[in-house]
């Protein structure tokens, strides 16, 4: 049991989706994992283990930010052995040929977090995700005949940005702005596990455009779908 996760040994399992909602932790649980349990409702956080195919899968929200996310996946990799965890949520488009609800493969996570300087200093770490995790998904998402791409986002500190500095990243080629991945590949790298993120497009910065709260909670099922597969394929 550790400080935010109120969950006995064994109670969560090697492999594990990641959204910050709990309230899509909940609706993952409830619509595609068989026998859910839930194993956390500490802070309203909830958590819950089942199996997908089989294969024991466990969700956990994580909040919103890298600070709320680093503390739940330390946790879960240094208290509870999490071996693959794939973050499920969503993001600000900032490329052309983005659209609303499509699903973005996330290869790396640009930041402006103090959290890397804070860790590396004047050096600059590249928060990159599991190559086995990512290829796995991208010849999943071919299967699954979804509008999907592979690229970087950037996990800003900012929701709202006042300094607009999203043109900047779009510049290099940055296909989404999002709040957590940097921190998550950073914590795989560190306890060598393997991590990745799938998102899907809630609103478009750009070419303007959103989604409802409703939606972002219930209706994002591409995404989920993609990740529980690929855990699947990775545990064959």
């Amino acid at each position: 049991m550790s400080t935010h996760i109120n969950a006995p040994e064994g109670a969560i399992a090697k492999n594990i989706l990641l959204p910050g909602d709990p309230l899509r932790a909940k609706f993952i649980a409830e619509n595609f994992l068989e026998n859910p349990k839930c194993y956390n409702e500490v802070r309203g956080m909830f958590g819950f283990t089942g199996t997908y195919k089989g294969v024991p899968v466990s969700v956990q929200g994580t909040g919103m930010g890298q600070p709320s996310l680093s503390i739940y996946v330390t946790e879960l990799f240094k208290d509870y052995g999490v071996q693959n965890a794939i973050r499920v949520g969503t993001c600000g488009a900032v490329a052309e040929d983005i659209k609303l609800r499509d699903t973005i493969i996330v290869n790396s996570a640009c930041s402006d977090s103090c959290l890397l300087n804070q860790r590396f200093g004047n050096m600059h770490f590249a928060p990159t995700a599991s190559f086995k995790l990512v290829k796995t998904a991208d010849r999943i998402a071919e299967k699954m005949d979804i509008r999907y791409q592979v690229g970087s986002v950037v996990s800003s500190d900012f929701f709202y940005d006042l300094n607009e500095n999203w043109k900047k990243w779009a510049q290099y080629g940055v296909l989404g702005i999002e709040m957590e991945s940097a921190e998550l590949f950073t914590l795989a790298a560190q306890f060598k596990r393997n991590a990745m993120a799938i998102m899907t497009v809630s609103d478009h910065i750009l070419l303007g455009g959103q989604t409802t709260a409703e939606e972002r909670q219930t209706t994002f099922t591409n995404m989920m779908k993609l990740a529980l597969e690929t855990i699947v394929e990775i545990n064959s």
